[in-house]
């Protein structure tokens, strides 16, 4: 069941971090790059598309939660707000590794 704060808003888009065209998810919304991880600090609640800072949202961990499974750790580059969310299917396994065995937290 998606939360009452949840817009499903699945579209495609050019990461601004690696230049990717990134397409839709399918089955949720898609926020960010599935080839880099990154992502851009859009969204006040999930799909809602109204966070007014626009920074890019930088990937410094991966956590592993019992119910969600992966979920990315992002810093904002330009308010330096902490925001999470989880793996999608089709996210570059490689990356994920990477930053679990760098944290810059």
């Amino acid at each position: 069941m998606e939360s009452a704060k949840f817009t499903k808003n699945d579209n495609e888009f050019i990461c601004e971090n690696c230049g990717v065209k990134v397409e839709k998810l399918g089955y949720t919304s898609r926020d960010h790059c599935n080839y880099c991880l990154h992502s851009k600090h859009v969204d006040i609640y999930p799909g809602d598309r109204q966070e007014q800072c626009k920074g890019i949202l930088v990937p410094i961990d991966v956590e592993i939660n019992s119910k969600k499974g992966y979920v990315i750790v992002y810093k904002c580059s330009r308010c330096n707000k902490i925001k999470r969310n989880v793996l999608a299917k089709d996210d570059n396994m490689e990356i994920v590794y990477e930053i679990m065995r760098n944290k810059t937290i």
